[in-house]
C-alpha cells in the first residue's frame, strides 16, 4: 500500500475521479494528492463523500450511466455512450478459434460467496445445453479452479474447463453464443464484447449492476434484496433460481440470435 502511495503521487495527477464510490476506492483517490477529488454526492457507500473535495449529483440508475454524468459534469460536455475497444492477442485469438461451435460460456465466480449461483446447478445447466447440441466451456480463472472442477463433475464430463488469463478471456468471450454467469467482471466483459447473457442476480440490483446495452436475460427473485455485505454463503433467493430457469433463458437468446 505504500508502494501505491507512493506511485500515485509520483504521477502528480490533476484531478482524482472515483466512480466506484467505495470508501477504499476513495482513499485511494486521496492518496494521489491531487487536490481536486471528484465522486458522485450519493455514493454505494455513503462514507466516501466525506472525501471528496468535489460532488456531483446524478440521476442514471445504472452504475455506467451515473460514471458518464460524473465525466460529463467534470468536462463541462455530453460525452456519446460508447463501447469499448477491447485488445485482441494474436496468440490467444488463435486458441479461440479452434474451440469448437457454437458454445456458450459459464463464468462462475464471484467477488463474494452471497453473489455466488451454486457449481453444481451450473453443471446441470451444461448438461441440458449439451443435450440440445451445445458445447460448454467454463471460465476457470484464478483461485477458481476448484469452482471449475465442480461444475466439470457434475456436468457429467461434458463441460471443458479453460484456464485463461485476461486476453484468453477476452478471445473466448467473443466468440461465445451466450455468456451465463452472475454479477462479475466476465459477464459486463461479455455484454461490452456485444456477446448475449444470462445474469443470475442475488444481492445485487440488476437495474444497477446488470447487463448493459446487450441482449440479456436477468434472473432474480423478487424477495432478493440489495446487500453488499461480504457474506460467503449465497443469499436466499439466489438459491431459488432454478437450472431449468437459466437454460431456458439461454435458449431464448440463442432462438433469437438465430432469427
Amino acid at each position: 500500500m505504500r508502494r501505491v502511495r507512493r506511485e500515485l503521487r509520483a504521477m502528480r495527477y490533476d484531478v482524482a475521479v472515483d466512480v466506484q464510490g467505495a470508501v477504499r476506492s476513495a482513499m485511494f483517490a486521496r492518496w494521489a494528492k491531487t487536490g481536486r477529488v471528484i465522486g458522485e454526492a450519493k455514493p454505494r457507500e455513503f462514507a466516501a463523500r466525506w472525501l471528496f473535495t468535489e460532488q456531483v449529483t446524478t440521476q442514471g440508475v445504472h452504475v455506467i450511466e451515473q460514471s458518464l454524468e460524473v465525466a460529463n459534469a467534470i468536462l463541462a460536455e455530453n460525452l456519446p455512450m460508447t463501447m469499448p475497444l477491447l485488445p485482441r492477442d494474436p496468440a490467444a485469438e488463435a486458441r479461440a478459434e479452434e474451440l469448437p461451435q457454437p458454445y456458450v460460456l459459464l463464468s462462475p465466480g464471484a467477488g463474494w460467496g452471497a453473489k455466488r449461483w451454486p457449481a453444481s446447478r451450473y453443471g446441470s445447466v451444461a448438461q441440458q445445453l449439451s443435450g440440445v447440441g451445445y458445447h460448454v466451456v467454463i471460465n476457470s480463472g484464478p483461485a477458481e479452479e476448484y469452482l471449475a472442477r465442480e461444475i466439470a463433475d457434475s456436468s457429467g464430463g461434458v463441460a471443458r474447463i479453460l484456464p485463461l488469463d485476461m486476453a484468453g478471456l477476452i478471445a473466448v468471450t467473443r466468440r461465445a453464443s451466450v455468456a451465463i454467469a452472475g454479477d462479475t467482471g466476465p459477464l459486463h466483459l461479455a455484454c461490452a464484447l456485444g456477446v448475449p447473457v444470462v445474469g443470475i442476480f442475488g444481492p445485487t440490483d440488476p437495474a444497477r449492476n446488470g447487463p448493459f446495452h446487450c441482449r440479456s436475460r436477468v434472473l432474480r427473485h423478487p424477495d432478493s434484496v440489495r446487500d453488499h455485505s461480504r457474506r460467503s454463503q449465497p443469499e436466499p433467493g439466489l438459491l431459488t433460481i432454478t437450472p431449468e430457469a437459466v437454460t431456458d433463458a439461454a435458449l431464448s437468446l440463442l432462438r433469437e440470435s438465430r432469427t
